[in-house]
């Protein structure tokens, strides 16, 4: 980000500290304007044709632009909720609450059934289970495709309805 002195482009496009556009003017005009109001000349926009300029306080601006990318930093990642369909109330409830964290914090969770043994020929009885847990978090995410089964488990996607 180019600022003062550093922006050597003949003419910019102006737009002031209340947003108001002043339109093309050379270089200097706008440094002296700038200079004038106490504030800093910063290019915001050095592709466009002439180079766009804002006149505004340099350190709140890379502030409030440091700010804004730490906010978007916070990509949603991928995490796993493991149940057997011999799981009991409490335990249910248990993982439950973690997937319902996670998705609060904006993760995608992959919940997964698995079976031992030959528990496979009870498929039926995971699927009931996978429909419990999207009924359970309903209000705070969405299934994404339809469950699948892998060898001796089953999966499903819950993505958040809303990021935070």
């Amino acid at each position: 980000m180019r600022v003062n002195e550093r922006i050597r482009v003949p003419e910019v496009r102006v737009v002031d500290d209340t947003g108001e556009n002043l339109g093309v003017m050379p270089t200097e005009q706008a440094r002296t304007l700038a200079s004038e109001k106490g504030l800093d000349l910063v290019e915001v926009a050095p592709q466009a044709n002439p180079p766009v300029c804002k006149i505004v306080d340099y350190g709140k601006y890379h502030y409030q632009q440091e700010k804004r990318e730490r906010k978007g930093k916070h990509r949603s990642k991928l995490k796993e909720v493991k149940f057997t369909i011999k799981i009991g109330e409490h335990d249910f409830q248990t993982k439950l609450k973690r997937a319902r964290s996670f998705l609060e914090k904006g993760d995608i969770v992959r919940v997964s059934i698995f079976f031992r043994g030959r528990e496979i020929v009870h498929a039926s009885r995971g699927r009931d289970l996978l429909k419990r847990v999207e009924e359970e978090v309903s209000d705070l995410a969405r299934v994404e495709g339809r469950p699948t089964a892998r060898g001796k488990i089953l999966q499903m996607m819950l993505v958040p309805t809303q990021q935070n």
